[in-house]
């Protein structure tokens, strides 16, 4: 059997990129010696980190502590911690890639999703600690109207909080009027990266089909993020987009599986990646596969999964308010 591993086949030979979903430091050293070209953070993964390794930071978090600052700006100035450290552990990933690879996202206060100007002053500071910090916006209409203004100053963004192919091609297109704008003006516009949620929609979606007694059973729900995932693959593809589509928690390594082949990044929980470094997992191409007709038609049955998988499913205003991101959002906060 060869020695190759699954993880080493996406990466070389499937197009699949993938980065390390957690801020803890051993975790991205692992990570990194088994070829994660990125880390992603958020509110809840960067105080995990701060917790288990409390006593390697904890002369950093004392003097934080010792500002007295407000709750929010502590909050910052804590995952600020975490985040330059990836940072600083995937540079030579970033410069190696001449920019293309490398990042660590730094998310911004969930409780600001609705406010431009304070997510744009925000995104300038997190940019301002590193070169390789792709700031991580909301899947809200206020976000993407500060994920335009980043790109075009060449701040690098991830939109995050979002489940829904209307939300990723709306991410999209701002980036191509983003780059037009930045070349206008000499500027090298920032790296966009365009997220789907894949698990926590079919989180989301399970509750929906429980709630209103559907009779939509498991193994169709666990095919409804695959397949919104595939239908914006194959949009992004077709449209000739820029954007890089990362998908993230993962609740199987199906959730992988059935999407390999396609160019997109795969966000991976440190409990998944000892499951993918074997090769044991068939070596196989999927994203062409299509979820089976029958199960898209019962599926239909969920207005929700209508929203997130039709193109015109939401209007941007609608983003906020879709349950998946007001549940995300609640957490993260």
């Amino acid at each position: 059997m060869s020695e190759e591993t699954y993880l080493d086949w996406i990466s070389e030979k499937s197009n699949t990129n993938w980065w390390n979903d957690s801020g803890n430091p051993r975790e991205i050293d692992f990570a990194i010696i088994h070829g994660a070209t990125g880390v992603t953070t958020n509110p809840v993964l960067s105080f995990r980190a701060l917790k288990v390794y409390e006593e390697d930071w904890h002369l950093d978090i004392k003097k934080i502590i010792k500002k007295k600052l407000n709750p929010n700006k502590k909050a910052e100035e804590l995952m600020r911690i975490v985040v330059t450290n990836a940072a600083k552990k995937l540079k030579h990933v970033y410069e190696n890639t001449k920019r293309e690879l490398g990042y660590v996202c730094a998310q911004v206060n969930p409780n600001l999703s609705g406010y431009r100007e304070e997510l744009f002053e925000t995104a300038k500071r997190y940019h301002s600690w590193a070169p390789n910090i792709s700031v991580k916006l909301p899947g809200t209409y206020s976000g993407l109207d500060v994920l335009e203004e980043c790109i075009s100053i060449g701040i690098s963004c991830t939109i995050t909080v979002s489940f829904s192919v209307p939300q990723v091609i709306a991410v999209a297109e701002k980036y191509r009027k983003a780059v037009s704008k930045a070349k206008k003006y000499n500027i090298k516009p920032g790296r966009c990266f365009a997220v789907i949620m894949i698990g926590r929609l079919d989180d989301y979606l399970r509750d929906c089909a429980m709630d209103s007694r559907s009779g939509i059973i498991e193994s169709d729900i666990r095919q409804a993020g695959l397949a919104v995932t595939k239908r914006a693959f194959k949009i992004f593809r077709n449209k000739g987009y820029q954007t890089t589509l990362i998908v993230a928690a993962l609740r199987g390594i199906y959730h992988m599986t059935e999407l390999a082949g396609a160019n997109i990044v795969m966000s991976i929980s440190p409990k998944y990646q000892e499951l993918f470094l074997s090769n044991s997992i068939p070596y196989e191409e999927k994203i062409e596969n299509e979820v089976p007709t029958d199960v898209i038609k019962r599926l239909y049955k969920l207005p929700e999964f209508v929203k997130a998988y039709e193109p015109d499913g939401m209007d941007k205003k609608d983003f906020i308010s879709f349950g998946a991101t007001q549940r995300t959002l609640s957490q993260f906060a």
